[in-house]
């Protein structure tokens, strides 16, 4: 490779690192600060586990406070658990077909049809959590890894700078 080549080559990889570089720890920030974001809201919640009555996989979070994504999801599962009791394994739409189909006037239909409602709406705001934690768990990561590979192709551009008798 001619210098001139070189030169080019070294501009586009010292830039393309320097680039990576800056922006890997602007990843790493907004992942960290959105995962302490979700631990506040979840936390503003002051959902605790009962302390007895949980299903035998969930037994470990008795007494434990919702302020993490895997704790949001293992309630969620707790929520699905009861509404699933309370409902025979129905859905919201399947209760509500049930309702309709009644005429509108069975007063316990419209009821299991509002916690199901209410169970399930609970249900798909902690799956959010728990979804918003995997994205920020993905965008710290990604920022530790374009800060590396940013890092590594400065180094590279420096390592292939042509190198005469000047220092140049």
């Amino acid at each position: 490779m001619d210098r001139r080549s070189l030169r080019r080559a070294r501009l586009l990889l010292g830039t393309a690192g320097l680039a990576l570089a800056a922006a890997g720890p602007v990843l790493i920030v907004r992942g960290r600060g959105g995962r302490k974001e979700i631990r506040t809201e979840l936390a503003a919640q002051k959902i605790t586990f009962p302390h007895h009555g949980l299903p035998a996989g969930l037994a470990s979070h008795a007494g434990h406070a919702v302020d993490s994504g895997p704790e949001a999801h293992a309630y969620a599962r707790f929520i699905q658990s009861n509404v699933d009791r309370a409902t025979g394994g129905r859905t919201y739409a399947e209760i509500t077909a049930e309702v309709h189909a009644a005429g509108g006037d069975d007063e316990k239909l419209a009821e299991l049809r509002q916690m199901a409602f209410m169970g399930q709406s609970l249900r798909a705001s902690l799956m959010s959590a728990y979804q918003a934690w995997h994205l920020t768990t993905l965008v710290t990561g990604l920022g530790t890894a374009l800060t590396g590979l940013g890092v590594a192709l400065a180094v590279t551009a420096d390592a292939i700078a042509p190198r005469g008798s000047d220092g140049a």
